[in-house]
């Protein structure tokens, strides 16, 4: 069967989320040192990543809820610094904002919206992310039909719900879908396993783990190299 459909992981596939994700947390950090004195007292950032573990550990559905995960560990901290519920609440979604206006700040990878644009001239295009990356709010959400993020469907990559929210979205043959990742587990098994065709993103031509099972349909590392390899699929 033909592939008409595309979709897309995001962070680490259309750009380097890294810088980003710096980015967001420092603004986060001067926000909360600014309108939120204290919150932050004697944490520094491996005590705030374990606190993050531990919240998600205490309330599992977190873990694919990543917004939800961050607001709800933004109001933790003030809330243990002495600030009032409303306060602490009001807080959590201002420096969750200024987080993700930053987030949001990526950069595309320098060939990907060239790629994505012929690619879109021959098939439909979508998103499945883990992250809350908003691909409308890139250079690149003008060419992409519809995206879904694990927050709204339950669950997280490799799980099967998000795979199967696209091809009822696409209302196509799971076969006729391609997804693009560059993540063995949650992107190229979760995708084989929900029945797509899978194109493994690997830049640094990273050998394959027998452990995530049967390899991709196709390997590309660079993304210049996808419209020949989807074609061949």
């Amino acid at each position: 069967m033909s592939v008409t459909v595309v979709t897309f992981d995001l962070d680490n596939t259309l750009w380097d989320v890294e810088p980003a994700l710096l980015r967001a947390e420092a603004a986060q950090r001067a926000w909360l040192e600014q309108h939120r004195p204290g919150a932050l007292t004697g944490l520094d950032d491996r005590a705030l990543f374990e606190r993050k573990r531990a919240l998600v550990r205490r309330e599992p559905r977190l873990a694919h809820h990543v917004s939800d995960m961050r607001r709800q560990f933004l109001y933790e901290l003030q809330r243990d610094a002495g600030y009032g519920e409303r306060k602490a609440r009001s807080g959590a979604e201002a420096a969750f904002s200024v987080f993700l206006e930053e987030r949001h700040k990526v950069e595309l990878y320098e060939e990907a919206l060239a790629v994505i644009e012929q690619l879109a001239r021959h098939y439909r295009i979508g998103a499945l992310t883990n992250g809350n990356a908003d691909i409308y709010k890139t250079d690149a959400g003008d060419y992409f039909d519809f995206a879904f993020l694990a927050e709204e469907v339950g669950a997280s990559k490799p799980a099967p719900d998000m795979f199967r929210a696209a091809i009822e979205r696409a209302g196509v043959a799971a076969a006729a879908i391609a997804h693009v990742g560059d993540s063995p587990g949650h992107d190229v098994a979760g995708a084989r396993e929900a029945g797509l065709k899978t194109v493994w993103f690997n830049p640094g031509a990273a050998p394959w783990d027998p452990a995530q099972g049967a390899g991709p349909d196709a390997t590309v590392r660079q993304l210049t190299e996808l419209p020949a390899a989807l074609a061949a699929l």
